[in-house]
């Protein structure tokens, strides 16, 4: 079984920087553009890419674990390549995503230096433990405003609040109790439509997740695992 994790809108792997210490064989995935390479234009470009990347290291019995954007695209794959897949794990996401006009402004008008949009960023990981935030912060400014306004427009115009139901994988799906960008009722929906998926809301917690209550996203993510298994 091999664990990938799938990193959401301007982000990066570091995003599951407390998943990778935790689960030691497995991969989270730098999509393109971030930084390196030319992002994907659309959420089925990013699932052609991911593809192509576990096809040529020859992973099987994937479970994919997607965060925010990441998620729509762990989606988006089990509905076009399920045969490949042995579960999903869905964090901070939904079946339908619509961005805040103020968050793509916020890319468009970044400000002298970009300073404006890396205050944002910076307000974003509030709460995360020093020894990562600092990298987390590098890691945005490498990436960059234009990166994540091109994911962000992808996001937008996501929509598979028709299709989610034909997912017959086992899925474990992960909110934070306070996440503004997916918010809980995103995870109920896709709990109340993909066949047997399984909920955890996770509390004083939100859109990551995963960096800010890290003990307790790896515990349901061992659950699971076990579950497959």
């Amino acid at each position: 079984m091999k664990l990938v994790f799938i990193h959401g809108a301007g982000n990066s792997s570091l995003s599951f920087y407390y998943q990778l210490r935790h689960f030691r064989n497995s991969k989270a995935i730098d999509l393109p553009g971030h930084p390196n390479g030319k992002p994907c234009t659309s959420i089925d470009g990013y699932v052609e890419w991911v593809r192509g990347f576990n096809t040529a290291r020859r992973y099987k019995d994937i479970v994919l674990c997607g965060h925010s954007m990441g998620g729509a695209i762990a989606l988006r794959y089990a509905l076009l390549y399920p045969d490949e897949l042995k579960g999903l794990i869905l964090m901070g996401t939904g079946a339908k995503l619509r961005v805040d006009p103020s968050f793509l402004k916020q890319c468009r008008e970044p400000g002298a230096g970009n300073a404006d949009w890396l205050k944002h960023r910076k307000s974003s990981y509030k709460g995360v433990e020093s020894d990562i935030y600092r990298v987390l912060v590098q890691r945005a400014e490498e990436i960059g405003p234009q990166v994540e306004l091109n994911d962000l427009l992808s996001w937008d115009q996501f929509d598979v609040m028709q299709e989610v139901a034909n997912i017959r994988l086992p899925t474990e799906i992960i909110c934070g109790d306070g996440d503004a960008m997916a918010p809980v009722k995103y995870s109920n929906y896709l709990t109340k439509q993909i066949q047997g998926a399984h909920q955890d809301i996770i509390a004083e917690a939100d859109h990551f997740v995963q960096l800010k209550q890290y003990q307790q996203v790896n515990a349901k993510i061992e659950e699971f695992l076990h579950r497959l298994k």
